[in-house]
């Protein structure tokens, strides 16, 4: 496997972050259309996690995330619209379910697909208000989460991570205390160092399972849920050092840190936390075992 990105990855990651920059104050519906208009969902995993990647890190309010790894792999085409899946065989905190315009059903008979409009669905109120989030009432749910799932989940929780540490760098460097900036502290620094380390460590296995999944190599499964434990683990660290390096401020309104703390914090509850992951990882590394 190559571990770097190509040039045409290289002019992708550019092109996606200077058309989110460029876009980012418009209504959420106009820049899904960009996105669609722009061919992003049709992008393959390593494409679609560096897409995700920097959605993440403006923590994106369209369906993108739902439709492209959430009913994508699981109806095996993009939908007519917005989509999102059902996966996890409970039907609970389902990611857009409220508004899109299909719905695929991962069922004991297979999957089925509805429109949103024959699927009752609960609006859920969460902490992120540009999350969209509702529970599912559907028959004969099985649990079957795709790896694509757990990958989208993984990388745009390193993405807002990735914009938690800038945020906080950006604000260490110019709040003084004892007349010199607070980021020329020992403590500081090594709090933000931390916060790198797991980002990038993250980052990593997140991408590896973008991999993964673009080879159907056998180890995909593992690599799935060993990125959405690190990412889970990661926002943990981002979250505790990024909100104290603010002061506690972060949690407030008036400052975007909160945005972000956010989504990271979404992206580790949905689908099972990153212990949820660590023990299917150990259950998956014994039923292997077992098998040989």
């Amino acid at each position: 496997m190559d571990f770097e990105f190509d040039e045409d990855q290289r002019l992708l990651r550019r092109m996606v972050r200077e058309t989110v920059e460029r876009s980012r104050s418009l209504p959420p519906e106009q820049l899904w259309k960009t996105y669609l208009d722009l061919g992003w969902l049709e992008t393959p995993p390593v494409e679609l996690a560096i897409v995700l990647d920097e959605l993440g890190y403006v923590a994106d309010p369209t369906p993108f995330l739902a439709t492209a790894t959430w009913f994508a792999p699981l109806a095996g085409r993009l939908p007519a619209g917005s989509g999102t899946g059902v996966c996890d065989g409970t039907g609970r905190f389902v990611l857009d379910a409220g508004r899109a315009d299909e719905v695929a059903l991962l069922t004991g008979s297979g999957v089925v697909v509805v429109s949103g409009a024959e699927v009752a669905a609960e609006p859920v109120a969460v902490f992120d208000p540009t999350l969209h989030v509702a529970h599912v009432e559907a028959a004969d749910l099985v649990a079957g989460v795709p790896d694509l799932t757990l990958m989208g989940l993984a990388i745009t929780a390193v993405g807002a991570c990735r914009r938690i540490l800038d945020l906080a760098v950006a604000h260490v460097k110019q709040r003084e205390q004892f007349g010199v900036p607070i980021g020329s502290f020992q403590a500081v620094k090594h709090k933000a160092a931390d916060m790198h380390v797991a980002i990038e460590r993250a980052r990593a296995l997140a991408y590896y399972s973008a991999l993964t999944i673009a080879e159907d190599d056998p180890r995909r499964r593992e690599a799935a849920l060993m990125a959405k434990a690190s990412a889970g683990e990661c926002q943990r660290v981002v979250f505790k050092h990024g909100y104290q390096l603010f002061g506690a401020m972060g949690y407030t309104w008036e400052n975007d840190l909160q945005i972000y703390l956010k989504r990271a914090k979404a992206c580790d509850l949905l689908l099972g936390t990153a212990s949820v992951h660590r023990r299917a990882l150990l259950e998956e590394h014994a039923r292997k075992g077992a098998a040989s």
